[in-house]
């Protein structure tokens, strides 16, 4: 559809502050809405996914906003430090609900280097040149394969070791943002320790207060 319109929460320039790009220029291009919580607090405790630490509601973030093709692509490029070549990381919510082959081709056409931040229940569009996959409990993941997985832990229902052998090279643990922060980072240590195919990956933007 070529016309069609994005609703975006927000788009910014930064440093990716977690697992295999951490440290990484990019522009981060966050979607609206989800398919595991709506993003309202009330609905929260009856959300499939529960522990979301992103605000993914509306479009009233900066750069948000309603936006064809076209248009979104001229404001990652505006956003963006060069005059083509963008590194984009689009997240959400679930990105998956919006990404398609006609943005892609479009981000294409300025060699741009397109990553997706996915809970991995939808199917993605070709062209994604990084995928990351962070499984949530009680889903059925359509997406087995891709670059990157980054395990939320410690999460009731998910057992890290079930995605040993899954086709993705790069394999993450990341302790889960709460008020046990503390208690599961330590826990998440101690397992990637005695599971060294996986990787601790640390939320640094947080911990360096990266806007």
């Amino acid at each position: 559809m070529k016309n069609r319109v994005y609703s975006i929460k927000e788009i910014y320039y930064t440093l990716q502050g977690e697992a295999y790009h951490s440290g990484q220029p990019a522009v981060f291009c966050r979607f609206s809405g989800c398919n595991l919580w709506s993003g309202r607090e009330e609905d929260r405790e009856k959300a499939i996914c529960k522990f979301c630490d992103t605000d993914f509601w509306g479009i009233d973030g900066l750069n948000g906003g309603k936006y064809i093709a076209s248009e979104l692509c001229a404001k990652i490029l505006e956003i963006w430090p060069l005059d083509h070549a963008p590194f984009i990381v689009f997240t959400g919510g679930e990105p998956a609900l919006q990404l398609d082959s006609v943005l892609i081709k479009e981000l294409k056409a300025i060699n741009s280097y397109i990553a997706i931040e996915t809970n991995g229940t939808l199917a993605l569009p070709e062209g994604i040149d990084w995928i990351c996959m962070s499984p949530k409990a009680n889903t059925k993941l359509v997406i087995q394969s891709g670059q990157e997985i980054k395990i939320v832990y410690p999460q009731k229902g998910i057992d890290p070791l079930d995605f040993s052998n899954w086709d993705f090279p790069h394999k993450y643990i990341q302790p889960m943002d709460s008020e046990m922060a503390e208690e599961n980072t330590k826990a998440a240590i101690k397992f990637c320790k005695e599971n060294p195919q996986f990787k601790l990956s640390v939320q640094t933007h947080k911990y360096l207060d990266i806007p």
